[in-house]
């Protein structure tokens, strides 16, 4: 099991995140289509927290079912946080926050999140 390091731009936001990114999603909801991420699906035990929470801001929209984690000083937002299909805590990992991580060697998976 790999364990990723990642942050946003600026590094106010820090974190880690085990296991293996060989796929990820590229989503046309309005968020990720301005955003421009690739996501990667963590259980959110799988990601850790290198600063503290209250340094995190917040963004909901739609249904506010997911909350999309930003730093409030570069706006750069390295993952999301919500439930899954079968009510699991998850995370979804902007990969594009994470360090050595080869992104011409990953799956890209579209995904029509436009449409929910």
């Amino acid at each position: 099991m790999t364990t990723y390091q990642g942050s946003c731009h600026c590094g106010r936001i820090a974190f880690e995140v085990e296991g293996e990114v060989d796929e990820v999603i590229d989503c046309n909801c309005s968020m990720c289509r301005r955003r421009g991420g690739l996501l990667a699906a963590f259980p959110r035990s799988a990601l850790r927290l290198k600063t503290p929470e209250a340094d995190l801001a917040t963004y909901r929209f739609n249904k506010h079912a997911i909350d999309h984690r930003f730093c409030p000083d570069c706006g750069i937002a390295p993952f999301s946080e919500g439930k899954g299909a079968e009510g699991a805590a998850m995370t979804m990992v902007n990969v594009r926050c994470l360090a050595d991580v080869d992104l011409a060697g990953l799956k890209v998976t579209t995904f029509d999140g436009a449409s929910y």
